[in-house]
């Protein structure tokens, strides 16, 4: 019988931080966006998108770093010390040579402490992390490996750590910034803690999601709430409780993507919410929310500038679609159908490494 995972604590950690950027924590200049991409870019993003999923599965959990600037190893590992969660992960990105340049380092690596209190128990946990990730990505697995950094030692519980992918790889720098990317990690590594827990993991496309509104309490409404939060919306705590606070926020996502903005989390706005198959709207000049910001994140992930990622689609972002459609053979009408659509889903149609 499956565990039921209102009983566990999962711990999320992102190394580094980017207000300020972390010294030397980053890729080579990336062409084209002419800029380096933080390491805590992917870091933070792929916690984020690991920890909704755990709170949709029925987890309770803990951000040890919700912020962005960096934080002493010594605060994190008191943090999750003083929470005594039920394990903990920590994402980070893998790096080679002197990282001024690429090189061909590439792969997915988890790690684990053979000096940690629960050792045996944290190189079961990688293992499952590491064939989930593998089992869903094309990265090339680097294997599991031992590690002794504070963050896998000296917290008093399970802990791995986990690195999709070399900041120092092009073509796995991109993904950094990959939406698709981004959730599939997170959501594989959460299902790889559900297989070490023994606690049953629903994809998020099978999943029922029910009607929730003002006063409604549990596991969804903290769903909710963190998603909105990570959106950039005000909704306070992450408690489950649904007040002022969190249907202002409903009401403010829901005008911001052309719906009723009525408060009610219902199957339109968890749809939107969710982000589920974006790819089924048509998009153009004056379309905007989550899937024209979805639309963007995958430009500039293919080192398109789209300008400010912020869901509206104007001229900026009309210009990289019309790019990217001519650079792949595709009419450049700068309208985002199913051709286009499909040539955005495809990784090897991004723009190549400029050499001298």
């Amino acid at each position: 019988m499956a565990n039921d995972p209102s009983n566990y604590l999962i711990a999320g950690n992102d190394e580094h931080g980017i207000n300020p950027p972390t010294a030397g924590k980053r890729t080579p200049i990336m062409p084209y966006i002419d800029r380096s991409i933080y390491e805590n870019e992917w870091n933070f993003a792929v916690k984020n998108a690991f920890l909704a999923d755990c709170l949709r599965i029925g987890f309770y959990i803990l951000d040890v770093k919700p912020n962005r600037q960096d934080l002493s190893i010594n605060s994190r590992v008191n943090t999750v010390n003083r929470a005594s969660p039920s394990c903990l992960v920590t994402f980070a990105y893998n790096a080679f040579g002197d990282g001024t340049t690429f090189n061909s380092a590439n792969g997915l690596e988890v790690f684990y402490s053979p000096t940690n209190a629960y050792a045996t128990r944290s190189k079961s946990l990688s293992e499952y992390v590491y064939n989930s990730i593998l089992d869903d990505t094309s990265l090339n697995g680097r294997g599991i490996k031992t590690l002794d950094v504070a963050m896998l030692s000296s917290v008093r519980t399970v802990a791995t750590l986990v690195e999709a992918g070399f900041m120092t790889n092009f073509n796995e720098a991109k993904l950094m910034l990959d939406p698709d990317h981004i959730n599939t990690v997170g959501r594989a590594t959460c299902r790889g803690v559900c297989e070490f827990f023994n606690v049953t993991y629903i994809p998020i496309e099978n999943m029922t999601f029910p009607t929730i509104r003002s006063g409604s309490r549990g596991r969804f409404v903290r769903y909710l709430q963190f998603l909105l939060k990570t959106q950039g919306y005000s909704v306070g705590n992450v408690d489950g409780a649904f007040g002022p606070n969190t249907t202002n926020a409903v009401k403010a996502f829901q005008q911001a993507n052309g719906l009723t903005a009525d408060g009610i989390v219902g199957r339109n706005t968890w749809y939107k919410l969710n982000n589920l198959t974006p790819e089924a709207r048509i998009l153009k000049r004056g379309s905007y929310g989550a899937e024209v910001r979805y639309l963007q994140q995958k430009l500039y992930s293919k080192l398109y500038n789209v300008g400010t990622i912020d869901g509206i689609f104007g001229s900026n972002t009309e210009r990289a679609v019309k790019e990217f459609q001519s650079e792949n053979g595709l009419t450049p009408d700068g309208i985002v159908g199913p051709n286009t659509w499909s040539y955005l889903a495809d990784f090897d149609r991004s723009r190549p490494l400029i050499t001298s």
